[in-house]
């Protein structure tokens, strides 16, 4: 991996970062406002609200990830350049390929891990929207492609990462934007359904392996400088999860559909124990969806 050209200070260019992702969570709560309007059970039900207002909502949240970064972009006159978009090559793809493959395999390597140490689970809010409703599910597949993988990687890999590359290394920036990638998604790991607080030892190895998986994504970018490419590999990424919890929610039995719904049950117990099936590796899957 090259050193990039440095023309900034390390601290203004932190600063900028942080100040990008506040942005961004800023924007995404501002956008997603009219909707807990409609019903304010976005907040406390979402489930009881209709899949069209939900489906709106992640929208909403993710495209205010857009905005903060669109708006960067045009107030320091850069143009969209910047973030290195462009039609991937044959390599690339494969890369993206490859990078699917080593996401997963980072995923069950974690959840190994936190069998072994008797981590408890730390589930993903997303899971609070989505229920036992397998249509849901297909819904945020969508979702994941055309909204959350692109509006996350255009903001953290195409703006802060490549904005940190003025004042740090190729590396560092990878890093320093996976720490800030990490602590965003803090509120989606810190509640439980019933709005108390998560284990810490929970919260804390949720967010140790968002932070890997967006080590993964980084290094993507920055080795092939495509924003194409970790976009893909999110995309897929975060689809085969939700793929497998369609798969337990339609097809599942009682006992697979509320290892997935309770926040305390280890769903990876029963790889261990078992020869591993489709419906086992979902049930440890599902509980560390990265949305």
């Amino acid at each position: 991996m090259e050193t990039a050209d440095r023309s900034g200070t390390p601290i203004r260019s932190v600063f900028v970062a942080i100040g990008l992702t506040i942005a961004g969570i800023f924007t995404a709560e501002l956008l997603t406002l009219p909707t807990i309007l409609v019903d304010s059970n976005l907040m406390d039900a979402p489930t009881e609200t209709s899949r069209a207002l939900r489906t709106v909502f992640f929208t909403l949240n993710f495209l205010g990830f857009f905005v903060a970064g669109a708006v960067y972009l045009w107030w320091t006159e850069r143009d969209w350049s910047f973030v290195n978009l462009k039609a991937p090559s044959t390599r690339g793809i494969g890369i993206a390929i490859a990078g699917v493959g080593i996401s997963l395999v980072f995923l069950f390597a974690m959840n190994a891990v936190s069998i072994v140490l008797e981590i408890p689970s730390s589930e993903n809010s997303v899971m609070n929207f989505i229920g036992t409703d397998p249509t849901m599910v297909l819904i945020m597949i969508a979702i994941v492609f055309l909204f959350n993988a692109p509006a996350e990687e255009f903001l953290f890999r195409g703006v802060i990462q490549t904005r940190l590359y003025a004042a740090f290394s190729k590396s560092q920036a990878v890093v320093i934007t996976s720490v800030i990638f990490a602590v965003v998604h803090l509120p989606a790991y810190a509640l439980a359904a019933d709005g108390s607080l998560e284990p810490t030892t929970a919260i804390a190895f949720s967010l140790v392996v968002v932070f890997g998986g967006s080590i993964i994504f980084g290094y993507l970018y920055a080795v092939t400088d495509n924003l194409f490419v970790p976009t893909i590999a999110h995309a897929g990424f975060n689809a085969f999860q939700f793929g497998m919890l369609y798969l337990v929610l339609r097809f599942g039995d009682e006992e697979d559909v509320d290892a997935i719904t309770s926040s305390t049950l280890d769903g990876l117990t029963t790889i261990l124990e078992t020869v591993p099936t489709v419906l086992e590796v979902s049930r440890a899957m599902v509980l560390s969806v990265p949305v």
